[in-house]
C-alpha cells in the first residue's frame, strides 16, 4: 500500500514570483497547524517557509488528506488582495475526483452544509462533470472535475457523498469496508480528491494567472 505518511523534504513549487507562490500540496499533509499538533506532522506553510527563506501568508486550505495547488502569499498588500478575492468568489479552483458509480455528464450541488450540527446551514454550491469512466473490479468508476462555487467544511466529499457517489478512499463519508476493498485493489488508500488548478488575476497587473497541479501517482490505476 501506498504510505501514509507524506513524503519528507521540499514542496513541488508550480509558479512563484515576489508576490505569491502556488506549491502542489501532497496529500497527508496540513496546511497550518492544528490545535494539537503531532510531533510527525508536517506544515506546509512552515516547510515552504523554510524552503524559500521567508515568510509566507496562507490565504486558503485544502483538506489533510487533498493534495494539489495551494497559494499562498510573499507580502502583506498581496494577502489582502488575495484574501478579497477568495471573499468574493473570484479564484476559480478545480478539482480533480475519482468516485464510486457512472454520474451524469454534468450537473450542479446546491444542498446546504454544516459544519457541525450545533451550526446553521449555510449555502454551499459545487458544479461538476463528468471527464470519463472507467469498469475495475466489477464496479464503474467516474472521473470528474468539481468546481465549488463556496468554499464549505468539506464541500466536495459531503456533495458527492450525498449524491451517492462517495470519492475512492474517502473514509469519511464512504463505507469504510469498500473502501478497504478499493485500497487493496488499487494499491493506494488515500482520497482521490485533486486541486488540478486555480486561476484568479495577479494582484500587480491584473494578468489572470492559471497554475495547473499535475495528478498524482495515485490517480492512475483510474486512468
Amino acid at each position: 500500500m501506498e504510505n501514509t505518511e507524506p513524503t519528507a523534504g521540499n514542496l513541488d513549487i508550480l509558479y512563484q514570483d515576489e508576490f505569491l507562490v502556488v506549491v502542489n500540496k501532497p496529500a497527508g499533509m496540513l496546511v497550518h497547524q492544528g490545535r494539537d499538533p503531532e510531533p510527525r506532522d508536517q506544515i506546509a506553510m512552515k516547510v515552504l517557509r523554510d524552503q524559500i527563506g521567508q515568510r509566507v501568508t496562507t490565504l486558503h486550505r485544502l483538506d489533510r488528506p487533498t493534495s494539489g495547488a495551494l497559494l499562498f502569499a510573499l507580502e502583506k498588500e498581496t494577502g489582502s488582495h488575495l484574501r478579497r478575492l477568495f471573499d468574493a468568489h473570484r479564484i476559480e479552483k478545480q478539482y480533480t475526483a475519482v468516485v464510486v458509480g457512472e454520474t451524469p455528464k454534468a450537473w450542479t450541488c446546491k444542498k446546504g452544509l454544516q459544519k457541525s450540527e450545533d451550526e446553521p446551514e449555510r449555502e454551499a454550491e459545487t458544479n461538476f462533470r463528468r471527464l470519463s469512466f472507467v469498469e475495475k473490479g466489477g464496479r464503474t468508476f467516474t472521473i470528474l472535475l468539481a468546481e465549488p462555487r463556496t468554499g464549505r467544511y468539506h464541500q466536495i466529499r459531503r456533495h458527492l457523498a450525498s449524491g451517492g457517489f462517495p470519492i475512492v478512499g474517502d473514509y469519511l463519508y464512504g463505507e469504510v469496508e469498500l473502501m478497504d476493498k478499493l485500497g487493496e485493489q488499487s494499491g493506494s488508500k488515500r482520497l482521490l480528491l485533486h486541486a488540478s488548478c486555480i486561476g484568479f488575476e495577479h494582484p500587480v497587473g491584473n494578468d489572470f494567472l492559471e497554475v495547473e497541479a499535475p495528478l498524482p501517482e495515485r490517480f492512475g490505476y483510474y486512468l
